[in-house]
Formats: structure tokens, sequence, C-alpha cells
């Protein structure tokens, strides 16, 4: 099974997958984004987005579907996927695959995820690549905020602006998973 955290940049999905791996410790927690890191150092990547690249979709699926079968854990994966086509092909293949995927989506306004992104510090020791950061994360707001019309069916939207504690009972409730 897979638990997929998908939102904004900013709208707290790795902070929602980090409380749902304390509550459930035996989850693995893959992040597809260091798929997209692999590749950006072997390849150039089209308008600074990896998701562009059709290498790092497969990828991502195939890496999940490999935990999946060879470690028979539960795992939880915090990316954002917007564009319809991307998340098909990935989701797509999951399901074929016969993995279970259950597809959360932290909806949160574009004036609070501005806020987070502006109180956001990804590179402490380098000011010029954290506000660049901060930049791109802003420049996708837009899209992302406008994804919750194209979601995929059986999506869960989640109020993003709930706190964390409140957002992973939700989710495991959701996914029948006995916690503590």
């Amino acid at each position: 099974m897979i638990v997929w955290v998908n939102g904004a940049f900013g709208s707290g999905k790795t902070t929602l997958v980090a409380e749902l791996h304390r509550r459930w410790p035996e989850a693995l927690v893959y992040d597809p984004e260091q798929i997209g890191y692999v590749l950006r150092g072997i390849v150039e990547v089209p308008k600074g987005n990896f998701q562009h690249l059709p290498l790092w979709r497969r990828q991502v699926a195939s890496m999940a579907i490999g935990l999946v079968e060879e470690y028979g854990r539960p795992v939880l994966a915090p990316m954002t996927v917007v564009h319809p086509h991307y998340a098909e092909e990935i989701f797509g293949a999951l399901e074929a695959a016969g993995v279970t995927v259950h597809h959360f989506f932290l909806e949160v306004p574009a004036d609070v995820l501005e806020r987070r992104l502006d109180a956001r510090v990804v590179a402490p020791d380098d000011p010029a690549r954290d506000e660049a950061a901060r930049r791109w994360g802003k420049a996708q707001i837009a899209q992302c905020v406008a994804a919750v019309d194209t979601l995929r069916p059986g999506t869960v939207l989640l109020d993003g602006e709930r706190p964390t504690r409140e957002l992973a009972d939700e989710v495991l409730t959701h996914v029948g998973t006995e916690w503590q």
C-alpha cells in the first residue's frame, strides 16, 4: 500500500508524512523528489522541473512498486504531482502493478502557501539558493491550487490548515491502519 500525500509546495506534505511515520514506524518513507535529484545530476532538466522527464515518472513508479514488493511494508510518499497526465502515468503504473494507492491532497489557500514559503528556510548557508527555492515554490502556487479541479477520482482532500495531528488521524482512519 502507498499513502501518497500531494499538495502545493508549503502545504505540509513532509510534515504530515513525518507525523504519519512517527505513528506508523513500520511504514517506509519514500520521497520521489530524490529520484529527480539523481536525474538532475545526470541529464538536463527541462524548465528546471524534473517531472517533465518521462524517465522520472517511470522511475518514481518503479521504485514505489519495488519498495512495496520487496519489503512488504506500507510506503508514505510526500510529493507534489499536479499535472494530470503525469499523475495518471505514475498512479496508473502503480495500479497496473496491483499496488493499492491512497491519494491525499492537502488543500491550502494561495495566500497561506505564500506566507509559509516566505517563512521556509531550505538552505540556511546559501541565501541565494534559499531565495531561488522560495521563488520557484511561489511560482507553482496557482497551478497547485487549480489542480484540485483535476485530481484523480478517489483523491481525499484534506484541509491543510488543520493541525498536523488531526490530519494524521484522518489519513490513518481512512487507510484503516491501527495506530497508537
